[in-house]
């Protein structure tokens, strides 16, 4: 039986990191800016809003506890006396850390016996991040549901040498749920999901780095998780993915705006 107190937890929060997302350009190494090559996408394609905050995780761990964490690290465990204070993930994130314990066997495809569930919340404003005051220049903070992810074989996994867990990370070993998975563990949580903008055909996505430009500023001119009047509203972009998340891209203002003034 899993015990989180007997566990090899940097081995558990290996499993658990959110792997890196591809930009829909090609980054160029040499200088960062984007490159003509672009992901493609077949079918259905969902966008919905990248919100700029810090990247949390709450773990469902198959003893009835969880582990609160960054990242990068592992901030908490329920029943700890002191947790990590970084980035307010602990005090924002453990209500609903406790919310989502009490309910987990409701939940779709619920972890229980040799499996665990992460949720990945993306925590913004505050003082977290350059972009805070996009959301609230008065100090507010939320949060939103982006993915989830059902690991299972983790008696198997949690004996895995370091690099072997990085790498199955990497290439995708970990099974995230699907868009109409997310809508119903979003509703029966009751954790909003991070904006949804449009459904599109991929051969509908724009191509160049100049028409995602124009893109971009058409889908999502503003923010649509603003914490109250005060924010300024600026967004950070817009992530693609089909509905079973097998393909997946962020597409960021930023990177296209700088792309594209380095050119001119």
């Amino acid at each position: 039986m899993f015990d989180v107190r007997a566990a090899n937890l940097a081995a558990v929060n290996s499993l658990t990191k959110y792997p890196s997302i591809p930009t829909y350009h090609e980054l160029d190494p040499r200088n960062g800016s984007l490159t003509e090559t672009v992901t493609v996408f077949a079918g259905a394609v969902h966008g919905t809003e990248k919100v700029d905050g810090t990247n949390s995780r709450v773990i469902l761990l198959p003893d009835g506890s969880y582990l609160l964490g960054s990242r990068e690290e592992l901030l908490y465990a329920r029943g700890d006396l002191i947790g990590n204070p970084a980035l307010g993930i602990v005090d924002n994130l453990r209500p609903i850390a406790e919310e989502l314990r009490a309910t987990a066997e409701e939940l779709t495809a619920a972890p229980g016996g040799d499996a665990i569930r992460v949720f990945y919340l993306e925590l913004y404003g505050g003082k977290i991040g350059g972009q805070a005051k996009q959301y609230s220049t008065r100090g507010a903070t939320g949060w939103r549901l982006f993915d989830v992810a059902v690991i299972d074989a983790l008696d198997e996994r949690l004996g895995w040498a370091p690099a072997r867990i990085s790498a199955w990370r990497e290439e995708r070993g970990q099974r995230f749920l699907g868009e109409q998975e997310l809508q119903v563990t979003s509703a029966k949580t009751g954790i909003d999901l991070t904006p949804r903008l449009f459904t599109l055909d991929g051969a509908d996505l724009p191509a160049t780095i100049t028409e995602t430009h124009a893109f971009l500023a058409d889908r999502l001119p503003a923010t649509l998780v603003a914490l109250d009047e005060s924010g300024l509203r600026a967004p950070e972009g817009i992530v693609l993915r089909t509905a079973d998340r097998s393909t997946i891209a962020k597409a960021r203002v930023q990177d296209y705006a700088r792309t594209l003034k380095r050119r001119r």
